[in-house]
């Protein structure tokens, strides 16, 4: 992961001799001061590890000389063009102290590997790296994500460097920054790709120290107090911190309707008929609002479902942060894993899965009153709002549920699907040319341009770009009459190298189709087919068990 991290930021085309690339390792591992001297970058280390990411890059930049600082964590590996397209403005405006670019993820998140139809809905993190941090962008107020950015040193110099008072050093620099007059820049282009959390548990992991951080800053250097912000900075940053607080809220929404169906206490008090006369209106139009304005970013009901995944677990961290800010310490997000067996995570989901009990009993014993409302002495309409409502909660706790059913991850690298031209080249000096159906820094799917291959031994593959041609010594794995599957063979540092650029490090790399707009009804149907997924794709899974452990025994008591 760090290799090809490092290989990538190698192949950016920049004048040479005015970039110079530096690996900073907390971990003191000589096999990483061994790799850089290979491929000729700095190694930069330290005796402590105080004040963790912060504290490294603080501890590096005494180290080094550039006025421009462009920062990628060990799993973002950059394209080609990434500087040409984010220097120009530093060179335009003297107070551009920060150009921001969107953290784009190119192997599957825990929602897009979970459920069934999570790749075909927009990223987790598509709202804000669109919509979001563009409307920051236009008030002067976009901040630092940690990665994928480039930093002017002479504005980290005037705050004593990378902040060090939370855990969410990146949003804390920025806010720091434009304290003092330092204007900020998003670029709405992906330019460089990383590894998404593998795991659901891993995710919220993330997510809270993220939770603790912008509420750290939140009661430290509170956005809405102090000088150097315009009143559209302030809240901006003030939406990036509350929004880390919605944990409450989101349980109480969800778990409200078990005070009346449980316990017959009103939350509201209204009569049913007002409700669905003012509340019922409102809700419909925020959907249909935000479907229209974020609807390539963010379906309808899914954040809904973010939400809910994360909202049980950020309760006590954000209410603990909010009374003892200093509490807690940085976590590294592992990256890079694998998953042999999958599973589903009971742990992780255990609050939803009370929740769900209490919202089912609720509405089962809601239903009892409506048909006996006479003998209970309750407004049926009254019911039907709260089994209703209860409803919803209990498709948006299913669907949080069932991300927490955690499928294999054995592939060692991530497929990329890309169509390059490419020539196969044949033991016996024959060439033919097809293209690529995917890419991997393991190996490469190719379109089957004849039945050659059954008689025929592949020697090497050639990748054909605009700018260029390279060639890779390859072995086959499979083919049939439409695939031909390839591994590349163990690469020398400077084949590697190549290989990165032509994989991962490609101009357009990242640059995809929108999605489609989104449609409510259907993205809730999406949902409610994830929910439904969640339970009959158990149930055949363990089918398909049976039958396999049925033919082993079988086998064995034939043999016997």
């Amino acid at each position: 992961m760090v290799r090809d991290t490092v290989l990538a930021a190698q192949c950016i085309d920049y004048p040479k001799d005015k970039i110079k690339i530096y690996l900073l390792d907390d971990g003191k591992r000589d096999e990483f001061a061994v790799f850089a001297a290979d491929v000729g970058v700095g190694y930069i280390t330290r005796d402590n590890n105080a004040h963790a990411k912060a504290g490294n890059l603080n501890n590096a930049m005494k180290l080094t000389k550039g006025e421009l600082i462009c920062i990628f964590d060990c799993d973002h590996v950059a394209t080609r063009v990434f500087l040409q397209a984010t220097v120009g403005g530093f060179l335009k405006d003297e107070r551009l102290a920060l150009v921001q670019t969107p953290h784009y993820f190119y192997s599957p998140d825990p929602f897009e590997r979970n459920l069934s139809i999570g790749r075909h809905i927009p990223k987790e993190g598509s709202l804000f790296y669109g919509p979001i941090q563009q409307g920051n962008d236009n008030w002067n107020a976009t901040f630092f994500c940690g990665s994928c950015a480039v930093i002017r040193r002479s504005a980290l110099d005037e705050i004593g460097g990378f902040a060090v008072e939370t855990v969410t050093e990146d949003a804390h620099t920025a806010l720091k920054m434009q304290r003092l007059g330092w204007k900020s820049s998003f670029l709405a282009i992906p330019l460089a790709a990383g590894l998404a959390t593998e795991r659901l548990g891993l995710h919220i992991i993330q997510r809270t120290r993220w939770a603790r951080g912008m509420t750290q800053i939140l009661r430290m250097d509170n956005p809405l107090f102090g000088r150097g912000l315009t009143i559209a900075q302030r809240l901006c940053y003030l939406n990036a911190m509350i929004s880390f607080q919605s944990g409450l809220p989101r349980v109480v929404f969800l778990t409200a309707p078990i005070a009346f169906l449980l316990f017959n206490l009103n939350i509201i008090a209204s009569s049913s008929s007002l409700i669905f006369a003012y509340a019922l209106p409102h809700l419909v139009m925020s959907i249909y609002m935000n479907s229209r304005l974020n609807g390539k970013f963010r379906y309808s009901f899914w954040g809904e479902v973010y939400d809910t995944v994360m909202a049980f677990h950020l309760i006590i961290p954000t209410l603990v942060t909010l009374i003892s800010p200093k509490k807690g310490k940085f976590n590294v997000t592992d990256k890079g894993g694998l998953l042999d067996n999958g599973f589903f995570d009971f742990h992780i989901v255990k609050p939803h899965l009370i929740a769900l009990t209490l919202m089912l009993m609720g509405i089962g014993w809601g239903l009892i009153r409506v048909i006996f409302h006479d003998y209970f002495d309750v407004d049926p309409s009254v019911i039907a709002l709260n089994v209703a409502w209860g409803s919803f909660s209990v498709i948006i706790l299913l669907a949080a549920i069932a991300v927490a059913k955690e499928t294999r991850q054995v592939r060692k690298t991530i497929r990329i699907d890309v169509a390059i031209p490419a020539i196969i080249h044949y033991a016996n000096g024959i060439s033919l040319r097809t293209q690529t159906i995917d890419m991997s820094m393991g190996g490469v799917q190719l379109v089957t341009p004849d039945v050659r291959y059954l008689n025929e031994e592949i020697e090497e593959v050639e990748i054909q770009l605009a700018s260029s041609a390279e060639s890779f010594p390859v072995s086959q794995i499979s083919a049939d009459k439409d695939r031909l599957r390839l591994q590349f063979e163990n690469l020398p540092l400077d084949k590697r190298r190549e290989l990165v650029r032509v994989v991962l490090s490609r101009a357009d790399a990242w640059l995809g189709d929108e999605y489609p707009q989104d449609r409510p009804l259907q993205s809730l149907f999406g949902i409610v087919r994830c929910v439904f997924d969640l339970f009959f794709g158990t149930w055949r899974e363990r089918r398909a068990k049976n039958r396999i452990l049925a033919k082993e025994a079988a086998g064995k008591s034939e043999a016997a």
